[in-house]
């Protein structure tokens, strides 16, 4: 089965999974049985592992081979997987503890991103009104229909007045 891998505007590579399950790389002119697209905002919190960010990924294609493909990619901990090929090369406990450095900074990042895109959310309603709370655009609506209904309750009585003028006039 092929797949191909958007992460736009960045990536775009197809992949063939063979019957023994193992990748290789695919010429672009194979036609792909489904396609998985990422954001490249979601690229961080699916290396941290955030479930929630996994329900972001958009698929086309043939479903049942990319939901089995998602649910594979929540079981593989990049972690581990780089913890492994650093101990080769530099040992077992400073492999460990660069990983999880690694891992400490990730999740630092995300918070402070998390962090930094509510505090400007916040003032954006609350100081320089650059958006708007769904409460205040509600009021506004509510405000609006009155308006109207105002309106409406005045021209009739003008109407009722004009016609009891031409009546008392005649």
């Amino acid at each position: 089965m092929t797949v191909c891998v958007q992460i736009p505007p960045i990536i775009n590579f197809k992949i063939l999974i063979d019957a023994k399950g193992e990748v290789k790389q695919a010429d672009d002119d194979i036609c792909v049985d489904t396609t998985v697209t990422l954001s490249p905002l979601i690229l961080s919190r699916l290396l941290t592992q955030d479930r929630t960010a996994f329900k972001l990924i958009k698929t086309t294609g043939n479903q049942s081979f990319a939901d089995d493909l998602i649910d594979i990619s929540k079981h593989i901990n990049f972690g581990l997987i780089i913890e492994h090929n650093l101990s080769k090369t530099i040992g077992d406990i400073h492999a460990h503890r660069i990983t999880k450095a690694g891992e400490h900074m990730m999740h630092w990042q995300i918070e402070n991103f998390n962090r930094m895109s509510q505090a400007l959310v916040e003032y954006w309603t609350e100081e320089d009104i650059f958006l708007t709370k769904s409460v205040s655009i509600n009021k506004f609506i509510h405000e609006v229909k009155d308006l109207q209904l105002n309106t409406e309750q005045l021209e009739q009585r003008l109407n009722r007045l004009i016609r009891q003028g031409a009546l008392t006039n005649e």
